[in-house]
């Protein structure tokens, strides 16, 4: 069936208007290709590349065509072609097996970073133009602000009455660029009673070496966060990252052999579903915050954890808060893990579209469940010149909690 339901909603199709960057034309490509009626070439992979996996496509889709498992697979295929032919890019792989695979390198980059920026050589190199030199241009300006050293491990008691014990997926580029909002997630899970474990050994969730079209090194990062965090005594497993999210979710799919897989897939949730659903204390009550905030809904949660509707219905309980959707929220921002950094110039135009949104929105803060989506985002209001905070939802909601004490002072 090819009933072309989800091509008006493809972010690169209503750029392009090309069919072969729909998903209907990319599926047909696909079919081709793995029935070797279609060689790889440029014009090929250029097509499957300019997808942003954002699976849109797949949740509306009537027929319920795996879309997401298909672009993997032809990217690695893809991959698989460069490696013979010793192409590729040497830099996005450095990004991913030198540092985004291994925890202990990425803290040292990151402490590497800090001082980059703190001592001052950041405006310098930018002067220089040495980045455009070495093509880092895009990736220095996605750079947050980087905090000090911060460590998340152990086990972080609940406050009140205990009801249960979790389990923290940290992420790599989340615990390296926003302890802030690891900070809440912990700190909102202790206040509903659940004591939250964070296993210090943990790694990358595997989401970007599987969109980068290699499955295999995807595969050991699961096995070993699937060995990690197999203990008994917990009753969910938290993600504050739906990025991350959405792969843990499916590791019963990527890992197909190991029984333990589908049980740990059994467990994820995204933080603002959790909190949504595992009931709040009565004594629990939030600070007033008369603003404009604007929620973004990053593609991994609307599409494969189905939880876009929780963040905007835990902002709701801060009281005079204006909580407003970011129009088009269908649509990608254009971070999509590294595709900002392999597609700049579809990334910009998909992100254009949003800080104009933003522009005519004009709120105070800007939410988004997922760090891809609001360093990527952050970093195109700041080249607006825009004064709007990027924060993720459960960050701003453990800001607006009420301390008891406040009330005795007041």
């Amino acid at each position: 069936m090819a009933c072309g339901l989800c091509v008006p909603l493809c972010p690169t199709y209503r750029k392009s208007r090309n069919e072969s960057d729909s998903p209907r034309g990319r599926v047909a490509l696909m079919l081709a290709l793995a029935k070797n009626d279609l060689p790889v070439s440029t014009s090929l992979e250029s097509h499957l590349s300019l997808c942003l996996a954002c699976r849109t496509c797949e949740r509306v889709c009537p027929s319920f065509v795996p879309y997401g498992d298909m672009i993997v697979s032809a990217r690695a295929v893809l991959a698989a072609a460069h490696r013979d032919t010793g192409r590729g890019r040497p830099l996005h792989r450095l990004l991913l097996n030198g540092f985004i695979a291994k925890p202990a390198n990425l803290r040292l980059l990151g402490r590497i970073l800090r001082l980059y920026q703190v001592s001052g050589l950041q405006r310098l190199v930018r002067k220089s133009g040495l980045l455009k030199w070495l093509g880092l241009t895009e990736l220095e300006a996605n750079l947050p602000a980087i905090p000090g050293p911060q460590s998340f491990h152990g086990v972080y008691p609940a406050q009140g009455e205990r009801k249960g014990r979790v389990a923290l997926f940290t992420g790599c580029v989340a615990a390296l660029a926003d302890p802030e909002t690891l900070r809440a997630t912990i700190r909102l899970c202790n206040l509903l009673g659940y004591d939250v474990e964070v296993p210090p050994k943990q790694n990358c969730c595997g989401a970007l070496h599987l969109h980068s079209g290699d499955p295999d090194a995807a595969t050991q990062l699961m096995r070993r966060n699937i060995e990690i965090f197999s203990g008994d005594g917990t009753e969910a497993l938290i993600t504050a990252a739906s990025g991350c999210g959405a792969t843990l979710s499916e590791y019963g799919r990527h890992v197909p052999d190991d029984p333990a897989a589908r049980s740990f897939s059994g467990k994820v949730f995204d933080i603002s579903r959790f909190l949504a659903e595992h009931g709040w204390p009565e004594n629990l009550a939030f600070k007033p915050l008369p603003k404009r905030i604007a929620v973004h809904d990053p593609c991994t949660l609307a599409n494969v954890l189905h939880g876009q509707d929780k963040p905007h219905a835990l902002l709701k309980k801060i009281p005079g808060a204006e909580i407003v959707p970011l129009p088009e929220n269908h649509l990608c921002c254009g971070a999509a893990g590294t595709y900002h950094l392999t597609q700049p110039d579809m990334a910009h135009r998909l992100r254009a579209d949003k800080i104009e949104h933003l522009r005519r929105l004009a709120p105070d803060v800007l939410v988004t469940s997922n760090i891809g989506c609001a360093l990527y985002l952050a970093a195109g209001v700041r080249e607006a010149g825009m004064n709007i905070e990027v924060v993720h939802p459960v960050a701003l909601l453990a800001r607006q909690v009420r301390d008891p004490r406040d009330e005795i002072r007041e």
